[in-house]
Parts: C-alpha cells; sequence; structure tokens
C-alpha cells in the first residue's frame, strides 16, 4: 500500500511489524513475516535509505520510527520528486527547442527541409550579417552565457544603431546575471535609448535569433555556440519557437526596473537555483545555466540550505516544498 512512497512489500512489513514490536531481531522478524533473513536485510536497507528506521541508543540494533514522523519525510520526498517533474514539463518547449538544433548533426544529403546548416564561426557570421540586412520589421533575440565581453558590445553597437535605425523592433533577453555586469548595463541602457527592448530572466534555454517571425538561428551545441549553428524557416518550428520566445518575454523583468522577490522573499535566480538543486545539478552546471561562476553559484546554493535549515542538498529539496518554495502537486 505504501508502495508510492518507496516501500515495497517487504520493506513495508518489516517497518509494520517493527513498530508492533520493536524488540524484534532479524530472525524474529522473519519468522513473523514468513520470509528469509536476507530478504528482511533488505527491507532494512529500504527502510534505512528512506529514514525509516534508525539506530537504537539502548541496544544498538535498529528502531523503526514513529509513522507520523516517518510518513511526513516519505511524503515531503515524494512532493519533491513531483515537483521536479513539473519543472521539467514546464520546460518542455525549451527542450524541444534543443531537440529542434540536434537536426544539425544530420548529413548534408539528407538534412530536412527547412532546415540549413552552418559549420564554423564564418559561415554563422555571414550568416546573420546578411539576416540583419534582410531583417524589415523584428528581431528577437535569447542572450545567454552572461555578461557580454568588450569585444561583443562593441561590434554590435553599429548593427543595433543601423536595425533601430531602420525602425526594427529589436527585443533581447539576457540572464538576471547581467544586471552587476556594468559594461553590459550601459550597453543595454544604451540599446534601450534608441527603441530596443530589454529584460532579464534567471536561466533560458539556449541562444536563439528569430528574425522577422520567419527564420531562426539557433547553436547546434550550448557548449561550442562557435562550432555550428542551423537556420530553421519550416513554419511549424518557427511558431513554436515564437511561442517559446514570446512566454519566456512575458515572464522577464524589464532592465530597468528593481527585481522583484516573491512572496517567500526569494529572487528569480534564488529560486531557479532552488528547482537546479531539486533536479540534482551540480554546481557547475547550475553556474553555467545562470551565468555566473561556480563559486557564485555554491555561496547561493549554500546561502539557501542555510535559510532552510538543510544540511544536504536532497534534505533542501525537500524543506523547499514543505516551505512552499517548490511546487507540490497532489493526486
Amino acid at each position: 500500500m505504501l508502495s508510492a512512497l518507496g516501500l515495497d512489500t517487504t520493506a513495508e512489513a518489516v517497518y509494520r511489524t517493527m513498530l508492533a514490536d520493536p524488540g524484534s531481531g532479524v530472525a524474529a522478524l522473519a519468522a513473523r513475516i514468513g520470509t528469509t533473513e536476507q530478504q528482511v536485510r533488505d527491507g532494512l536497507d529500504v527502510l534505512s535509505e528512506l529514514a525509516l528506521v534508525r539506530p537504537s541508543a539502548e541496544n544498538g540494533g535498529l528502531r523503526a520510527v514513529s509513522p507520523d514522523v516517518g510518513m511526513e519525510v516519505l511524503m515531503a520526498r515524494q512532493q519533491a520528486e513531483i515537483a521536479a517533474q513539473q519543472q521539467r514539463l514546464e520546460a518542455s518547449r525549451a527542450v524541444a527547442a534543443q531537440l529542434i538544433a540536434e537536426y544539425a548533426d544530420l548529413r548534408p544529403a539528407t538534412i530536412s527541409p527547412g532546415v540549413e546548416q552552418l559549420i564554423g564561426l564564418d559561415q554563422i557570421r555571414d550568416r546573420l550579417a546578411r539576416l540583419t540586412r534582410e531583417v524589415r520589421h523584428e528581431v528577437m533575440t535569447f542572450a545567454p552565457g552572461g555578461p557580454q565581453t568588450e569585444g561583443n558590445i562593441a561590434a554590435s553597437r553599429p548593427l543595433d544603431a543601423e536595425l533601430l535605425g531602420r525602425g526594427v523592433r529589436t527585443r533581447v533577453v539576457y540572464l538576471d546575471s547581467v544586471r552587476h555586469h556594468r559594461p553590459t548595463v550601459e550597453y543595454a541602457r544604451w540599446t534601450a535609448s534608441l527603441g530596443g527592448q530589454v529584460r532579464t530572466v534567471a536561466s533560458l534555454p539556449t541562444r536563439l535569433i528569430i528574425v522577422d517571425r520567419s527564420t531562426a538561428v539557433i547553436p547546434v551545441s550550448s557548449e561550442d555556440t562557435a562550432g555550428g549553428a542551423v537556420v530553421l524557416t519550416g513554419q511549424g518550428t518557427l511558431t513554436a519557437l515564437c511561442a517559446l520566445y514570446e512566454s519566456v518575454w512575458a515572464a522577464a523583468q524589464p532592465l530597468g526596473e528593481v527585481p522583484v522577490r516573491d512572496v517567500h522573499g526569494l529572487s528569480a535566480q534564488e529560486s531557479t537555483i532552488i528547482s537546479l538543486l531539486s533536479e540534482g545539478h551540480t554546481d557547475e552546471t547550475i553556474a553555467k545555466r545562470l551565468g555566473v561562476s561556480a563559486r557564485t553559484a555554491r555561496r547561493i546554493a549554500n546561502d539557501l540550505m542555510v535559510r532552510l535549515g538543510a544540511r544536504s542538498r536532497f534534505e533542501a529539496g525537500v524543506r523547499a516544498v514543505q516551505h512552499g518554495w517548490l511546487p507540490a502537486q497532489s493526486g
């Protein structure tokens, strides 16, 4: 009956028997349950992993944790797992965008209609330059990776000035981490002064440029954005990518506004870190997603664990659900 909480039939029987007869040893438990001693030991391993049995201070053996405490821990653990799954489901469109980029791995002879391969930085730059010349109405951009380099900023200024001077609408979403990088902030404010729109979010699914809602450019690999890219023009693909962009844009915050915190006092960056921690991501992975250093990601994660009173990252996920920091799904 408790299989949904991680207990198999034997582990549940062992737990119930230990509650009824706290002094039973392995042999006695096996006899009462009607199973082998090895199966009892396997059940105890499961119970120990789920923190449903603890060493006894009286006889050195194991004792069952009371159900009111044990079931709360199991329910919190299940809620954390459900919350992590919910986060993954909500990110499905972002995953779809990444999968679309994998078309670039196909051989040129079998490349699908509406998918153009770009190999190397030169081809990417040439194609982007042509798209910049051809754009008539709007450019929508995801710019992950954190603060922009001085070289990138210097190269982008004349292109931005030319586009905005022609009345092209530009929208860029950066990571929240750029708010602490003065050159990037100054560049974004300069863009805004010319009519461009800039917002930030805690994390982005991929680097992306959409031109006139008819052409999109996505890197083949987020690990090496200069290595290759794909140009996508299929109507269905562009509809999905534009929907993804609008969803992220609606949730993003204008750069000129002070970042808001949720009802728990968490910034968007902190909330994202909690979600990533609950999914088991490392400091390095979290740092890359947020565009910060691994040291910064580790510091924020540790601060959040202290606020939650958690001694491990798994416990932090459980406590985050208990505190309402992560969504819980009933049922």
